[in-house]
């Protein structure tokens, strides 16, 4: 059964930091948001591309790591409640005779909404696919690019391909003592005994490695044993060109993610080089309602920088409430100074001296 259509004022595409200070924009705003993603979690090219390198030209930061920022941003936008929808895309945008926008996931999720924020940056995140004849047919049965529900895992045994943190934490995760679905056993498969991962994180894989707990096979997937539906084996290839069959009941694949710009070209968007054309006034598009803020958009003198994304997301949000509350009058008002601002953010106002 389809979930019920979600009814909002504003649905941003896109959960970067870009895409999560539009909904920081916005809720000053007082409206609420929804909040769509490819990835699992918040980050976009933050996280993935460069979690725990240093970025020095974050206003009044001195220094922070891609994953510091988004850490704060979560931070700075929780009084204001976005709903989350994570590890989908809007696979169709189509504006509706009222003037809303009826979006739809790759998860069936639907939505209608008075305006769209389109904070893609350079694209969608999508999973890097295992490149093997056959494997699409196991895809959301045996094959997970994601990591599924933990009961779901229980008493199987479970291969986790890839080396870099996401491989990692999902081990760590199905090894913890706490989880109380833990499979029959967990076997690692990377190419090679080198991860890319942060140190803790390797230190505790590696721990679980030399208790027994965690199986270790450096090694290449050649291809797929299967018995009618069912997937049974990986074939492997090892260092020394000797093949293997390695058994399994589910594969968990985590080689990493790549941008792709997906659907959005299908939207009937003016566009140039990929990229959405906007006006500078309101960073709205060819169609009124739907903005594009970040490395999405284009316009003369464009700078992808994370702080002209903030300054796009800043006029985007208030050029909305034209669609979203025609009859309000939007005053610019200061979180130094005001009462309403305040209390949106679930601060004290300051006392008068």
């Amino acid at each position: 059964m389809a979930a019920p259509v979600i009814e909002a004022d504003a649905v941003v595409i896109g959960a970067g930091p870009v895409g999560l200070f539009q909904v920081f924009q916005l809720g000053l705003l007082d409206v609420r948001t929804h909040v769509i993603d490819a990835l699992p979690y918040a980050g976009g090219q933050c996280v993935e591309l460069y979690a725990d390198k240093p970025i020095y030209d974050i206003p009044a930061v001195p220094v922070t790591t891609g994953r510091g920022l988004i850490e704060s941003l979560l931070q700075q936008i929780a009084p204001f409640g976005a709903q989350m929808h994570l590890a989908q895309q809007v696979a169709t945008l189509q504006q509706q005779g009222d003037g809303r926008f009826a979006l739809q996931t790759t998860r069936g999720q639907g939505f209608l909404a008075k305006t769209v924020f389109i904070a893609a940056g350079v694209g969608a995140f999508v999973p890097r696919s295992l490149a093997v004849e056959g494997a699409t047919a196991f895809e959301g049965r045996q094959l997970h690019y994601h990591m599924p529900a933990l009961d779901s895992l229980a008493k199987r045994h479970v291969v986790v391909h890839g080396g870099g943190d996401a491989a990692l934490e999902c081990v760590l995760q199905l090894l913890a003592p706490d989880n109380h679905h833990r499979p029959a056993s967990v076997t690692l498969l990377h190419r090679r005994d080198v991860f890319l991962a942060q140190a803790d994180t390797i230190a505790r894989v590696q721990a679980l490695r030399a208790s027994g707990v965690l199986r270790f096979v450096a090694a290449q997937i050649t291809g797929l044993q299967a018995q009618g539906d069912q997937l049974q084996a990986l074939n492997i290839l090892d260092a020394d060109g000797d093949t293997h069959a390695l058994p399994l009941d589910l594969l968990l694949v985590f080689l990493g993610v790549s941008p792709k710009l997906g659907p959005v070209a299908d939207w009937g968007l003016a566009m140039e080089r990929k990229q959405l054309e906007v006006n500078t006034e309101t960073f709205g598009t060819s169609v009124p309602g739907i903005f594009a803020v970040g490395d999405i958009n284009n316009y003369p003198g464009k700078k992808k920088l994370i702080l002209c994304g903030f300054h796009e997301a800043t006029l985007a949000a208030y050029g909305a409430m034209l669609f979203i509350s025609p009859e309000k009058k939007v005053m610019l008002q200061y979180t130094t100074t005001s009462p309403r601002l305040h209390a949106l953010l679930g601060v004290q106002t300051p006392e008068k001296k």
